[in-house]
């Protein structure tokens, strides 16, 4: 079977828009005034998501990541009220995206850090989480890493306290929750170690690998087997999630390029993979040729 590509966020084209707002605007808003520019944004971007997933349907898109910031402030106490309101109308988008078999996931931003050695900011990166495992709860997402979760490894050299505050989170959370290697703080094996100790599966980056490693090819062996190594990580192999993106400037560059000229040999096996390049759909678009000899390969 070839590889599913998934669109991450927006398309180039602009084919569907989200609305967001500041803090400062906001609070320099009357609480009625608040609401109500709250209630057209979320009505906005739920209208948003509705056109994203028609159109992942029709360019054949089989993974969406959903922008973390699809609802803002729905992690105070305005916005979750608000944003509850609103289930009806987000179990039948989450509905819609299960018939269509379109998976949705997220990736929440660099704040969440789940192993600070500040309880404020633990706490902070908790209530994060939990809005998002809302989101997928109001979507009628399963809560499974099929409805992934993913974030990065957080402060470096606190692998011990990322372990223990996974065991504490609360199941929505801790039953979609995936941790990803990065550049820096935490590499591959670090991750792969971290995700067996704590039962989360490992999403695996090859282009964060080989920088980190400072490796020349994506077809160092370490690739392949860090790809086998994510893969044991989780409870259903099929449903393994991996990212791919190139170095604008150069191959060790950890800043995105529009396209991806290059591919691990060994994605072909991958299941599912998002495209972290800057020209999104058209990304996709180019690497279509590659995912159909992709899975004559695996076949």
């Amino acid at each position: 079977m070839s590889p599913h590509l998934g669109l991450v966020c927006i398309t180039q084209s602009g084919a569907f828009k989200y609305r967001t707002i500041t803090r400062k605007r906001l609070l320099e808003q009357t609480p009625d005034t608040q609401r109500k520019l709250l209630d057209d944004i979320y009505r906005s971007n739920i209208q948003a998501l509705d056109e994203a997933l028609r159109y992942c349907e029709r360019e054949n898109i089989a993974l969406y990541r959903m922008p973390s910031s699809i609802f803002p402030f729905a992690d105070d106490d305005l916005g979750r009220d608000l944003l509850a309101s609103f289930a009806p109308a987000l179990a039948h988008t989450g509905r819609r995206a299960a018939e269509r078999n379109i998976r949705l996931v997220m990736h929440p931003d660099q704040f969440v850090v789940l192993n600070s050695d500040s309880a404020g900011v633990v706490a902070n990166a908790i209530k994060i989480l939990q809005m998002h495992a809302d989101i997928m709860d109001l979507l009628a997402q399963p809560r499974t890493p099929w409805a992934l979760l993913e974030i990065h490894g957080g402060k470096a050299n606190r692998a011990d306290a990322l372990v223990d505050c996974i065991a504490g989170l609360p199941d929505g959370i801790r039953y979609r929750l995936g941790l990803e290697n990065d550049e820096y703080a935490y590499g591959a094996d670090e991750i792969f170690a971290i995700c067996q100790r704590s039962g989360v599966p490992m999403v695996f980056d090859a282009h964060h690998h080989i920088v980190h490693d400072k490796l020349a090819s994506y077809d160092d062996p370490s690739v392949a087997e860090m790809l086998a190594k994510a893969r044991s990580t989780w409870a259903e192999p099929a449903h393994q999630l991996v990212h791919i993106s190139n170095g604008r400037e150069g191959f060790n560059d950890r800043q995105h390029a529009d396209l991806i000229e290059t591919m691990p040999a060994a994605y072909a096996g991958a299941p599912w993979i998002e495209i972290e390049a800057k020209a999104k759909e058209e990304a996709i678009r180019k690497l279509r040729p590659w995912q159909e000899q992709a899975g004559v390969r695996v076949a």
